[in-house]
């Protein structure tokens, strides 16, 4: 199987400054995801992986760069067309797969998000498992389960009052269809998806999903965020074996 995993991080974020550079107990934040990716390429040794990352950023080129465990990292320059807010992220990736394309063809395009980075080699599995199982998805993602619905506990303003996001006459939540939340950790693409004009949003086209555990879901948009991520990661990095694996593989990339 030919593998592109992309990695996208812009040099700016209007939310969380420099969020892409932060170190989570010591670490670079961007040495999880090439830890996950590297552990990853030693469980499948049939596989052929290549890494690219997209970014405008040259801090985080050098700290790339300086690691010397994972080999051979492509470097796509972030056009500044894409540097924007409110540019899609699948932009990105497919402009990242147009730039490495010729060293496939690739089988799957596979973003791990730089800032979620509580990810094990299990969940890569699980997503690429769904992947395979149905060839008619354009893309498979990973999520967790919801604990609201809007059939049930979630409200909009509309007007001047707030009513249920949707219309239904549920009297409890167990009854309310099973929702999910994406946690923005793993994205499985199918090239020919990438290729050809996506309308709308990728959630509006022929999804799959992948069930992560339901603490896997925090994203970092805010000092806060980070903060709550350093404190989940030091706990479960003594009781998650996936999460401490990627944690010790990640400070093999500090330099000596």
């Amino acid at each position: 199987m030919n593998i592109l995993f992309t990695i996208c991080g812009r040099a700016g974020s209007k939310g969380f400054k420099n969020k892409n550079l932060k170190e989570m107990n010591g670490v670079p934040l961007v040495y999880y995801t090439l830890a996950v990716i590297e552990l990853y390429r030693s469980k499948h040794p049939d596989q052929n992986v290549v890494v690219g990352l997209n970014t405008d950023s040259q801090h985080l080129i050098e700290s790339v760069k300086r690691q010397s465990v994972l080999e051979g990292v492509r470097f796509v320059s972030r056009k500044e067309k894409l540097a924007g807010d409110k540019v899609a992220k699948v932009d990105v990736i497919r402009d990242t797969y147009n730039a490495l394309n010729k060293e496939g063809p690739f089988d799957v395009v596979i973003d791990l998000d730089l800032t979620s980075p509580l990810r094990r080699v299990y969940d890569i599995d699980n997503v690429l498992k769904e992947y395979k199982r149905n060839k008619a998805y354009d893309l498979v993602f990973s999520v967790v389960p919801a604990r609201r619905t809007p059939h049930f506990n979630m409200v909009e303003r509309r007007g001047e009052f707030y009513h249920k996001i949707c219309d239904s006459n549920f009297t409890t939540r167990q009854e309310a269809p099973k929702s999910y939340e994406l946690n923005a950790s793993i994205y499985a693409y199918r090239p020919l998806f990438l290729e050809k004009e996506i309308t709308n949003t990728i959630l509006d086209h022929r999804c799959g999903v992948s069930v992560m555990e339901d603490y896997l879901v925090l994203d970092i948009d805010s000092e806060q965020d980070f903060q709550m991520m350093e404190f989940l990661h030091r706990y479960y990095c003594e009781n998650n074996e996936g999460i401490k694996q990627v944690y010790e593989a990640s400070r093999a990339f500090l330099v000596k």
